[in-house]
């Protein structure tokens, strides 16, 4: 099968064919034709699949087909909420890039950056919305949006969404959209939550599965490496030199500790930046051109900072720590061996850390090989301690991604809650 079958016009294909795809992915294949007959969809795709232009190219396709007038304000049709400012600007360029030959508009807006710049552009008239709750509610309060003409809803990553606390915005978000509308729900898991969501926003879903939330692709190695917690940051430093990496992508649970982590590879000589809630958007985008272009040799991330990364041909990924949640593994390695590349995924796993390494173990339903490298080998009278951090953090970083204005409602009482 290829883009051509699928019922997108010549200016939509042509935009798709300058990026080198020929073959739709299985989540494309699946969804494309659904959305365009104008179904509401479940998809249970995970990031790497293809799943932005599975929803991207159908939209497009559907707003060409029922045009507004050139000139005159043009209300906005089309909003894709995203979790976080990575994964809406990384949405926003690719509606940008296939839409390369339409005559739509588009818009991304987040938090962290300045709202009247965001305000300008929205009088200008849009058709596409990417945005990230917090801010959307924002515009929305400061009566700069008006979201009555949306035609098409989709909710990307519902699953982290709903993680970090946003279902309170989700839900006010619905009271300022029309009833009759075309819904698309794409998530990498499907909890009760995100099934509880989907009743109430979909009309007669189909649901596209594409793959199982616990699979991981062969192309990636796995091992895990066990080493006690305070020799972590001299292993990783060890393995990095010996091994001559380029580019790795490390996970970290908390800020504070990728602050820490990067700190420490600086001092050995190993270029490296962290990422978080806390850091700037303008940072956190010149930290992440910087690793592509392999200025930084070492990314630290917190989960929530990395969603929406896209970094082609990554060779490395470590867990410096491993996530409170089973399911985060398998959403972090997957940012390695993507297409027809291979990518190798460490864990470095302490004594506090046995359990959520079983957890992982179970939802992959094989076992990861074990290495312990001389002179890293583990004290066996250290004994496993609570861990404290981790899914804490997720919610109030949740909150961060609101930008700066929501943090002042917050703090004057505004009426909205956080998990």
């Amino acid at each position: 099968m290829s883009f051509k079958t699928l019922g997108l016009n010549a200016e939509i294909l042509r935009a798709v064919e300058e990026q080198g795809y020929q073959k739709p992915t299985e989540i494309q294949r699946q969804a494309i034709p659904l959305v365009l007959a104008g179904r509401d969809l479940m998809g249970n795709a995970q990031t790497g699949t293809g799943k932005t232009a599975s929803f991207t190219l159908p939209l497009l396709q559907l707003l060409t087909q029922h045009k507004q007038p050139v000139k005159g304000h043009r209300s906005v049709r089309a909003l894709i909420l995203t979790p976080t400012r990575e994964l809406a600007a990384q949405t926003g360029k690719t509606v940008g890039t296939y839409s390369k030959y339409l005559s739509l508009r588009s818009l991304v807006v987040f938090g962290g950056v300045n709202i009247n710049a965001q305000m300008i552009k929205l009088r200008k008239s849009v058709d596409i919305l990417v945005a990230t709750p917090g801010r959307l509610l924002d515009l929305e309060y400061k009566d700069a949006l008006d979201l009555s003409g949306i035609q098409i809803l989709v909710l990307d990553e519902a699953d982290r969404m709903l993680d970090m606390g946003f279902i309170h915005d989700i839900r006010r978000v619905l009271t300022k959209l029309p009833n009759q509308r075309q819904t698309l729900l794409f998530s990498a898991t499907f909890s009760e939550n995100i099934k509880a969501l989907a009743h109430k926003l979909l009309f007669n879903p189909i649901l596209v599965e594409v793959t199982r939330h616990s699979s991981v692709t062969t192309q990636i190695e796995q091992t895990v490496h066990f080493v006690d917690k305070n020799r972590k940051r001299d292993l990783l430093e060890q393995m990095i030199s010996a091994g001559n990496w380029k580019q790795v992508l490390v996970f970290n649970r908390t800020k504070h500790g990728a602050n820490h982590l990067s700190e420490h590879l600086n001092k050995a000589g190993i270029s490296a930046t962290a990422i978080h809630g806390n850091k700037s958007q303008g940072a956190r985008t010149r930290a992440l051109a910087e690793f592509k272009k392999g200025k930084i040799r070492v990314l630290v991330a917190t989960d929530i900072a990395a969603r929406g990364l896209d970094i082609e041909q990554l060779p490395h990924v470590v867990n410096f720590e491993l996530p409170n949640v089973p399911e985060d593994y398998v959403h972090r390695i997957g940012r390695t061996g993507r297409a027809e590349c291979t990518g190798k995924a460490i864990s470095l796993v302490c004594v506090d850390e046995h359990k959520l390494l079983r957890d992982i173990e179970y939802l992959l339903e094989q076992g990861i090989p074990r290495i312990t490298l001389p002179g890293y080998e583990p004290d066996p009278t250290i004994k496993a301690e609570p861990i404290i951090y981790g899914r804490q953090e997720r919610h109030v970083s949740g909150l961060e991604m609101g930008g700066p204005d929501r943090l002042t409602k917050l703090n004057k009482g505004h009426a909205f809650m956080r998990r």
